[in-house]
């Protein structure tokens, strides 16, 4: 079932397009993997599928039950954000925020989805701390399960592992693999850990300055952008 759809998506900051001409679509299931040189606008895509940064060209729609107000999305962390001075309950309930909508307090059935989301995690023991005195690793899951609370449909998730040492890396892939195949949650993820992300991706967003390639994992590999990416990311071995 189509979920979300991308049609010749272009992005300008003050006049200079930072993304030119991206359509892809998201179905029900799918593991995306969105890939690209720095600077060739990823982060900027998510963003402006989300209704964060305007479009300068092109259409996104939302099908079916999936509404932009009702997606995950995990962006990238600044310093300041790492030091919130808040409660992990407190950082995951405004996950629910649109759902709250102008209402001043959090409805018991809203608590109770913040709380599943902390214990499916494997993070319910850390709701009374603060979020700051948190290892890298537990803020991610944090801000997952953050972004769990406002959707069971569909997350986007920015960079989700950097800064995390290799286990924590581990670890989350594994969450993030287990919440698309055993709960169906669609995933769209910008990564620049390219061998790890493509093991579970059945699809791949490859953003050029020109354009774009959409594709099955295993089209991406037999293409000419994937193998000169992939060589170049291996460090021109071969391997």
């Amino acid at each position: 079932m189509l979920q979300v759809s991308v049609e010749h998506v272009s992005i300008a900051y003050e006049r200079t397009t930072v993304l030119k001409d991206i359509s892809f679509s998201v179905e029900e299931g799918d593991y995306i993997c969105v890939l690209g040189e720095n600077g060739s606008g990823k982060s900027t895509l998510l963003k402006g599928i989300l209704g964060l940064v305007p479009l300068q060209e092109g259409t996104v729609s939302f099908h079916g039950e999936t509404e932009r107000t009702h997606v995950g999305y995990l962006p990238q962390q600044t310093q300041t954000q790492k030091d919130f001075p808040a409660s992990v309950m407190e950082v995951v309930l405004s996950g629910c925020l649109n759902s709250k909508g102008k209402r001043p307090f959090y409805l018991r059935k809203e608590r109770e989805t913040a709380l599943y989301n902390l214990k499916r995690l494997g993070i319910g023991e850390l709701k009374k701390k603060s979020y700051r005195n948190l290892s890298g690793g537990q803020q991610q899951r944090v801000l997952l399960a953050r972004a769990l609370c406002a959707t069971d449909k569909i997350i986007f998730l920015d960079e989700p592992i950097s800064g995390l040492d290799p286990v924590a890396t581990s670890e989350f892939y594994q969450l993030i693999e287990q919440l698309n195949k055993e709960n169906h949650i669609s995933v769209v993820m910008v990564s620049h850990d390219v061998g790890t992300a493509l093991k579970s991706a059945n699809k791949v967003l490859h953003i050029t300055r020109e354009g774009c390639f959409f594709g099955s994992k295993e089209e991406y590999l037999q293409s000419g952008l994937g193998a000169e990416f992939l060589h170049a990311w291996n460090g021109g071995e071969t391997k």
